[in-house]
């Protein structure tokens, strides 16, 4: 019997989409979207790179990927809040695999206030990770492929958030939507040099962390607006990376792809 139109399935068998090519992921430790686009992209046949500033859920992260994948995923810790971390992370995966190929900027941080409540601490440190942690990363993975000289892309990790309202998030959707257009400038400095920049806008994935940090009512009342009922698993939302950093996408540059069944 067929699933049921938007139930959670299984992640589809790899195909090769990414075959050969090297991929660095942050924000790759734990169970959210950065450890499933890890797992799909090893699925799809690259080699990769995680990284997480969380050295200790990072290893066990790694460990549980080599077991399956050997030495084909490699890990150093990264902190998207230092400029240096950034960089040296590029460079160690530079060393550790000869090149970047693929370069996915998953780390974020959220948080829920009300603007009236919000202090200049909680504001600016949501930025710096979200926002400015991911300018930091696109512009070493950029300056590593133009260096290159044979293409790559760059997939970073937005929200629907970018665009729609939502009250206490005005923090986060604000680095969402610089998300955005960083995005969308990105793709245009770097499309002389064949080089793809393009981000995902997940509207709810549900994993452990979102449970830890979100009331069992809103995630509630966030799944009841989807579409299909329910909120998206991790790995439906690294299935649309694997597609932005495949050569499927090889005319998509400076788009966001929302990955959402939601409707206002």
């Amino acid at each position: 019997m067929s699933p049921a139109p938007g139930s959670a399935m299984i992640p589809p068998a790899g195909r090769d989409l990414l075959a050969g090519k090297v991929v660095v992921v942050t924000a790759a430790a734990g169970t959210g979207i950065g450890s499933a686009a890890a797992r799909r992209c090893l699925e799809e046949g690259a080699l990769v790179v995680v990284s997480d500033s969380h050295a200790r859920r990072l290893a066990a992260t790694r460990d549980e990927l080599a077991r399956v994948y050997g030495d084909r995923v490699w890990s150093t810790p990264c902190d998207v809040t230092d400029e240096g971390a950034v960089e040296a992370l590029v460079a160690g995966a530079v060393r550790q695999f000869g090149r970047i190929d693929v370069f996915i900027s998953n780390a974020g941080l959220g948080g829920t206030s009300s603007v009236l409540e919000m202090t200049d601490e909680q504001w600016l440190r949501v930025l710096d990770v979200t926002l400015t942690g991911t300018f930091r990363c696109t512009r070493a993975a950029l300056r590593q492929m133009v260096a290159q000289g044979h293409g790559g892309a760059v997939v970073n990790n937005a929200s629907v958030l970018g665009w729609r309202a939502q009250p206490g998030q005005a923090h986060y959707a604000a680095a969402k939507a610089g998300v955005m257009a960083l995005t969308r400038c990105a793709a245009l400095d770097v499309a002389e040099h064949g080089i793809r920049v393009n981000a995902v806008a997940p509207s709810l994935a549900t994993h452990p962390f979102l449970a830890k940090v979100t009331s069992e009512e809103l995630l509630a009342e966030l799944a009841a607006r989807e579409a299909f009922g329910r909120a998206a698993q991790p790995w439906e939302v690294a299935s649309v990376m694997v597609f932005l950093a495949s050569d499927y996408a090889s005319y998509l540059t400076g788009e966001v792809v929302s990955v959402s069944s939601q409707h206002p």
